[in-house]
């Protein structure tokens, strides 16, 4: 991963934004909002930037009103990136430690809890770093839904391996993941009955948008809340 729009906008990170609470969840911190006794759980993976990033917990508080138990893992282990500019930040070494395939058997032990839960359905949603671990967690039935948010890399072959209803909202704007690309994927998708499945590509915006935008930004907002909701909306019709 290298592309230069992952590392623009970075959030400030606070532990104490939210309404929710940080616990210990399948061997993870994970900021957990929304009814403990719910059947119906969401998990968010994060983007490089982690589970502190204050925008996304808005999303999960968000969905927490919906019904939905919400966890953020903090699949960094307390180790997201700060500042991409930092002379002594060497990203090598960071996605050797923090890699997808790491992130996914963290993920499958946060499924597992969750289902120790007696949870009866489970959605994710996976923002960049985090949407390439989701597609690796799409290949079983884990998972009732999942939505990827402007993906890192991800290939054929994981498109292939789907197996679960799935929405990719995808940038006009994408270094990694150019809507051409989504595109063709969708095509792939659609093919396949067992499942329903749809892409969606925003104008005017560029990788990251839906949870590095700008607050300030009336346009920047109105697009990351049309992508929430659109992820809402998927979990609320399959994630049941």
């Amino acid at each position: 991963m290298s592309c230069s729009q992952c590392f623009e906008n970075p959030p400030n990170l606070s532990s104490t934004c939210g309404v929710g609470t940080v616990q210990d969840f399948g061997g993870l911190q994970t900021y957990i909002t929304g009814s403990l006794d719910s059947k119906l759980a969401i998990i968010l993976l994060s983007d490089i930037f982690g589970y502190e990033a204050p925008n996304l917990r808005k999303v999960a508080d968000k969905y927490a009103e919906s019904g939905f138990l919400v966890v953020v893992p903090d699949f960094f282990y307390g180790d997201p990136v700060i500042d991409f500019n930092d002379p002594n930040f060497d990203l090598k070494s960071w996605l050797e430690v923090h890699s997808t395939d790491k992130g996914y058997e963290d993920a499958k032990a946060v499924i597992a809890a969750l289902k120790s839960k007696e949870v009866s359905a489970i959605g994710a949603g996976g923002f960049c770093w985090g949407g390439m671990v989701l597609m690796k967690l799409a290949s079983s039935t884990d998972l009732h839904a999942a939505v990827v948010l402007h993906p890192g890399s991800i290939t054929e072959d994981e498109v292939d391996d789907v197996k679960i209803h799935i929405a990719i909202l995808g940038a006009e704007f994408d270094q990694w993941s150019p809507p051409e690309k989504l595109k063709q994927f969708g095509e792939k998708l659609s093919a396949k009955s067992e499942f329903d499945s749809y892409v969606k590509i925003f104008p005017g915006v560029a990788h990251g948008w839906t949870v590095k935008y700008n607050a300030d930004d009336e346009s920047a907002v109105k697009s990351a809340e049309e992508s929430h909701l659109d992820m809402l909306n998927w979990f609320t019709k399959y994630v049941k």
